[in-house]
């Protein structure tokens, strides 16, 4: 679907309003309880799951978008346009009081990432950007990334046990952060991939690694750090899509250290 520049800030302008209407009930619910157990540890508080509906609701008022959230599904995340929504980005986090969580909103054009809102209503912080940029911090618009060193560069790391299997072992990570630490000692675990990703690019973070494949944990911040003229792409150096099954976002620079250190790491399967 044809969809130009004008279009999509109009677009990013609806889902602010709505956005900035969920972000009340988002503050007033933290310290939420559990309310539906997921797969392992995970699971989903009450205020997820109505903020999911309030937010779907809106949008589908607002813009005739689908969306395809965390909690409820949606339409197919390939389809000609479709929101895909985190609600709460960071629910341990968000449960437990701690102000590192957020609202992420990802808008996908036949399963290409074109706009981006991330939302960290604790920290009064709200990132948006459409394709081709650039990043808007609190309606002002920041510069672009620059080349930046890995060793000047604080990176965020996702969370992980040691002794857990599955595609990225919990021994990998602790070998790909042993690798990270021998460049730069500032690695950071926020526990909430969208956090991550939008700090990317805001220049706050060098580069952030995700060992996740959830696309609604990254849509809206690869929109973002795409706009901010970084890089996304997945562990294995291939261009971020829906289907990835990590995701590595970085400043020019930093992500092909990165890279280099993955690399030095080796294969998943071989931990």
């Amino acid at each position: 679907m044809a969809l130009d520049t004008a279009d999509l800030n109009a677009l990013v302008a609806e889902a602010t309003k709505i956005l900035d209407v969920a972000a009340k009930p988002f503050v007033d619910g933290h310290r939420a309880r559990s309310a539906v157990r997921k797969g392992g540890n995970d699971f989903a508080t009450e205020v997820d799951l109505a903020l999911e509906r309030q937010i779907t609701e809106a949008l589908v008022s607002a813009t005739g978008i689908g969306v395809h959230g965390e909690e409820f599904g949606g339409p197919p995340i390939d389809s000609p346009l479709v929101w895909v929504l985190d609600p709460i980005d960071g629910t341990f986090n968000y449960a437990a009081g701690s102000p590192l969580a957020a609202i992420l909103l990802g808008l996908l054009r036949d399963g290409e990432p074109v706009a981006g809102l991330t939302w960290l209503p604790f920290t009064d912080q709200r990132y948006s950007a459409v394709a081709n940029g650039p990043l808007i911090r609190n309606g002002v618009a920041q510069p672009g990334l620059s080349h930046t060193a890995l060793s000047d560069s604080l990176v965020g790391l996702g969370t992980f046990n040691v002794d857990w299997r599955g595609r990225f072992p919990g021994r990998y990570r602790l070998a790909v952060l042993a690798g990270l630490s021998r460049v730069t000692s500032r690695t950071r675990m926020y526990g909430a991939t969208g956090i991550d990703l939008a700090h990317v690019a805001d220049g706050a973070l060098g580069g952030a690694i995700s060992f996740g494949d959830h696309v609604w944990d990254h849509a809206a911040g690869v929109a973002l750090v795409r706009a901010a003229g970084g890089i996304v792409t997945d562990l294995a150096g291939e261009p971020w899509t829906p289907q990835s099954h990590s995701a590595l976002a970085a400043a020019p620079g930093a992500h092909a250290e990165i890279l280099d250190i993955l690399a030095a790491v080796g294969a998943p399967e071989d931990y």
